[in-house]
């Protein structure tokens, strides 16, 4: 990547100097910056407003520090962050991610993400994220609960319904939210739709279990359609095995499309008949194990170690759902060489640019993060919006509204590729689609 723009470039560098070490970040800021040249191109006054400027930078960090005390007594203390990024087009919403990889860096890209594809979904949120580096994986019910009881007690002072929405993210599910709701509730003594991913019996949204698996499809599909090809008889290829891997499965096969590989960490596992999503449930929510257990159902598929090979399995579709940067250059030629014509990513910032730039000059039809993982941030603001009116949709409702919205992503950022000269180039139209939503926002705001 190659940015040419001097203004654009300006700003990149300074990023550079001032955040040297932090590479997530410096990567999704230079991938959207290079998108925007079109735009700066006919929008001067951008640049004489300093707006490039003010949105790469986070309007608010917070870093606090996290003790609490775990089943043996012993006192332990992580690092908590929340980095509000911009919140001109409506209250600051991205997700926690609890994990022992989260740094500042992976924080800011994150949340630098979250503004452009909460831009996209058309509803009133700004974009922000956070976490910390405790590692929820093998802490009892009780550790979780203190952690994150600690947790929201520094976090509570820079949140609220109409100031800053958490979610949940990687390491964060039903369990971490609702501990995190019991201690803002507690701490504030009020009832408020202050996090989505609720439980249903507190002001939880239906179908948002499912929302960024099935956005990411209704994403595919729609993309899929306006090139001639479909999920019908596809064979895919979904990397990861958690939320987001498992309802793209079942919305994959509901689709007509056959998943035949789904990873872990440890490995991935290959079934030709089609791996069914109920069993990768009840292998990773209920019993918490590897993926390599769904060999004791199902003794005729295969188990490799290491989940990197799983862009060797020769596929239709490929859906990246596990975390950042997992499909690298080598990954895309072996797609490309197995005859992959799809690659939609529902992790973020799953492809490497070296990757990106491989699969769209090869003629791969190509759905970036910010677009096409849309649907569980969407389906949260869903939630916000029923909180508000105190009351609940139907599970069909809430479906339905998503599918909307995620067709409408497609073809605002198809639209905005187009008119700026790069059609077909979702990424670009996904950057522009997103940044000029803010950027009207903002201009619109004065210099704040």
């Amino acid at each position: 990547m190659s940015i040419t723009n001097e203004y654009l470039k300006g700003v990149y560098d300074g990023l550079v100097q001032r955040n040297p070490e932090q590479k997530e970040f410096l990567q999704a800021a230079e991938e959207v910056l290079e998108s925007l040249e079109p735009v700066i191109a006919a929008h001067p006054e951008y640049e004489k407003a300093g707006l490039i400027e003010r949105m790469v930078e986070p309007e608010r960090v917070v870093m606090f520090r996290v003790p609490w005390v775990d089943d043996n007594g012993k006192v332990q203390v992580n690092r908590g962050y929340r980095v509000q990024f911009n919140s001109a087009i409506g209250p600051y919403k991205g997700g926690l991610r609890f994990h022992p990889s989260v740094n500042l860096s992976i924080i800011k890209f994150l949340g630098f993400e979250q503004c452009f594809k909460n831009s996209l979904t058309g509803l009133p949120m700004g974009g922000g994220k956070g976490g910390a580096d405790f590692d929820p994986h093998g802490k009892s019910d009780g550790e979780v609960m203190r952690f994150c009881q600690s947790f929201m007690t520094e976090l509570y002072r820079h949140i609220g319904p109409d100031t800053d929405v958490p979610a949940g993210d990687i390491g964060v599910g039903g369990r971490e939210v609702g501990y995190l709701f019991g201690q803002y509730k507690r701490i504030r003594n009020e009832f408020t739709g202050v996090l989505t991913g609720k439980g249903i019996p507190f002001g939880g949204s239906l179908a948002r279990t499912e929302a960024t698996g099935y956005g990411l499809c209704y994403f595919a599909d729609e993309m899929l359609k306006a090139n001639g090809k479909s999920f019908q008889g596809a064979k895919v290829v979904i990397s990861g095995s958690g939320n987001v891997a498992i309802y793209a499965n079942q919305k994959a096969t509901q689709l007509g499309g056959k998943v035949i590989a789904m990873s872990d960490s440890n490995g991935y596992i290959v079934d030709e008949n089609g791996i069914d999503y109920k069993v990768m449930q009840e292998i990773k929510e209920v019993k918490r194990a590897r993926i390599k257990t769904y060999l004791d159902y199902v003794p005729t598929a295969k188990y490799v170690e290491g989940s990197q090979g799983i862009w060797t399995v020769a596929c239709d579709i490929a859906l990246p759902c596990a975390t950042q940067n997992e499909l690298p250059l080598e990954g895309a030629k072996a797609l490309v060489a197995n005859g992959c014509y799809a690659v939609a990513e529902g992790a973020n910032m799953p492809s490497t640019p070296e990757a990106i730039a491989y699969l769209q000059a090869n003629n791969v039809l190509f759905a970036p993060a910010k677009a096409s993982n849309a649907g569980g941030v969407a389906t949260s603001g869903l939630e916000m919006s029923q909180n508000s009116l105190r009351l609940g949709w139907t599970f069909e409702e809430v479906d339905q509204r998503l599918h909307d919205i995620m067709v409408n992503i497609y073809k605002n950022a198809a639209a905005a590729a187009e008119e700026y000269g790069c059609k077909g180039n979702l990424v670009a139209g996904a950057n522009i689609a997103g940044f000029l939503k803010i950027a009207s926002a903002m201009m619109s705001q004065g210099i704040v």
